[in-house]
């Protein structure tokens, strides 16, 4: 069975700084397309970004230029780099992985889901 398994959340300042990490055992890690999402409180979960097994990158418009996602397929392990944190990125942040590459607009294809990581972002 697949496990992932996010860690690096925390309190930051707005205009901060984290770095989130989500380790993966139980098969084959480099084929897979890994995400992160998240979920605020009283809000749908939404996409952050995606990475392919060819490196390929898509990010949420809200994000776009301040977080970077990452992989190295040595350790298992996706990243996701946060700079110049707002308080409206505060949520939940969960680690997933497909089968299917980067698909947008829908969770119908995320094989496997992290528990999530909290990140506060305070002003």
């Amino acid at each position: 069975q697949v496990q992932l398994v996010e860690s690096g959340g925390g309190l930051v300042q707005a205009g901060g700084s984290l770095r989130l990490s989500c380790a993966a055992s139980g098969r084959t890690f480099s084929s897979y397309a890994m995400y992160w999402f998240r979920q605020a409180p009283g809000k749908e979960r939404e996409f952050v970004a995606a990475i392919n097994g060819g490196f390929g990158t898509d990010y949420a418009d809200s994000v776009k230029g301040r977080f970077t996602i990452s992989r190295d397929n040595a350790k298992n392990t996706v990243y996701l780099q946060m700079n110049s944190l707002k308080p409206a990125d505060t949520a939940v942040y969960y680690c997933a992985s497909s089968a299917l590459g980067i698909v947008r607009g829908t969770t119908t294809h995320i094989n496997d889901w992290g528990q999530g990581t909290q990140v506060t972002v305070s002003s």
